[in-house]
């Protein structure tokens, strides 16, 4: 397995502009349940990258909404079918590059691919399939499927495992800060496109680009050798 590598894709912010979507849903949900005006995109900053409940408390806790158990599952759930109505009717293409790179990475001999999202296994499945990637050809790790969440390195470390490599022979195609710190607390090389966060809140990556239209199987195997 020594010449093997593997490349693993977040969803959010890297597949596609899911995130753009998020944010709409994810007001909504404060103005339809809480009659919480004024909600801000920035306001869920802090809970980017880690999974729908830790998002939708991140701007809980800038309006000072205390949200029970069951507030937030009726929250995240009612998010949830907001998300899943929007891409019935709107497109959601993939990113420039995106679909190229995971095409190279299928025709290698040497390269596996996977996916690997916080996103629940309905909500991230429906944005991959409206993005046409093709997840059924490879391993695909979603947040049913862990215990804990990102900036934890557990997605990661599933992904590697179910693709038979050691970590340190995947790169991770990332997004968000606490998608950073995830994969390299798993003891995986990083790239980090600024589709969502500026490149000054990614330097923990171990390369930084504006598009994945820059990166080829050469750029992976240069960060993995």
């Amino acid at each position: 397995m020594a010449n093997k590598y593997g490349v693993i894709f977040d969803v959010d912010g890297v597949i596609a502009d899911t995130e753009s979507v998020n944010r709409r849903v994810s007001i909504q949900v404060f103005d339809d349940l809480y009659g919480v005006k004024g909600v801000k995109a920035e306001d869920f900053a802090a809970g980017l990258g880690r999974g729908a409940h830790e998002y939708i408390k991140a701007a809980a806790r800038v309006h000072n909404l205390d949200l029970d158990a069951e507030q937030l599952e009726r929250a995240v759930q009612y998010r949830q079918d907001l998300f899943l109505e929007i891409l019935k009717t709107e497109p959601l293409p993939a990113y420039p590059g995106v679909l190229e790179l995971i095409e190279a990475g299928f025709a290698s001999d040497d390269f596996q691919v996977a996916i690997a999202t916080s996103g629940t296994l309905e909500k991230s499945r429906a944005a991959l399939e409206a993005a046409q990637v093709p997840y059924t050809k490879m391993v695909y790790v979603n947040g049913n499927d862990v215990t804990h969440k990102k900036p934890d390195p557990e997605l990661f470390l599933i992904a590697a495992q179910r693709m038979g490599l050691d970590p340190a022979r995947c790169v991770v195609i990332e997004d968000a800060p606490n998608g950073v710190q995830a994969a390299k607390a798993a003891g995986a090389q990083c790239i980090a496109v600024t589709n969502t966060t500026p490149a000054e809140k990614l330097e923990e990556a171990d390369m930084i680009c504006a598009s994945l239209e820059a990166i080829d199987l050469a750029t992976l195997r240069q960060l993995v050798d």
